[in-house]
């Protein structure tokens, strides 16, 4: 027996009998720790989630074109998103020696964490089963995580190319909780 994924919009069939579902505004932010640097160095995102305001940005593959210039966006407006007193974090599941290797060539000022077993992506609903013929990437996505631990913004894009409206995500910190 196939399961489902409810994701917004949609339902996707799914290999196993697993049941996943997207994380949504409103829903209790799920806690997580990813490799950072190197595998074996982690960051504990749970620790920040229901203390401080939290930004996710999930993207499929770092150096790739668009992920690229969503992540040096978020840099060269990083005084912006400092004054919000949020912490943000991009997530993707190449491996953490690429992801370190991406942020330190990009210069990019925030963590860029490895979720190379799906784990997360999988537990926030943003992974793609195959996109042009790759099997488990992320999907690009934005989270904005109150001091509540409430998921107070989500924005799942089925577009690859399609980067989040900056201005929105740093509205919705603002508001945030």
């Amino acid at each position: 027996m196939r399961g489902f994924v409810l994701a917004p919009n949609f339902l996707r069939e799914t290999p196993s009998n697993e049941v996943v579902m997207a994380v949504s505004k409103g829903d209790r932010a799920p806690g997580f720790k990813l490799p950072s640097r190197k595998p074996g160095e982690v960051v504990d995102v749970g620790a920040d989630i229901g203390k401080d305001k939290v930004v996710l940005l999930f993207f499929p593959l770092a150096f790739s074109p668009t992920c690229t210039t969503e992540m040096c966006t978020i840099r060269d407006s990083w005084k912006q998103w400092e004054g919000l007193g949020a912490k943000v974090y991009g997530i993707s599941v190449d491996s953490p020696f690429v992801t370190e290797k991406f942020r330190a060539q990009e210069k990019i000022p925030f963590p860029i964490l490895s979720d190379f077993n799906r784990d997360v992506t999988r537990s926030y609903g943003v992974l793609y089963e195959d996109l042009l013929g790759m099997k488990g990437v992320s999907k690009r996505a934005a989270f904005v995580i109150g001091r509540d631990g409430k998921v107070s913004y989500a924005w799942v894009s089925e577009d690859a190319g399609k980067e989040p409206d900056y201005d929105e995500v740093r509205q919705a910190v603002r508001e945030a909780a």
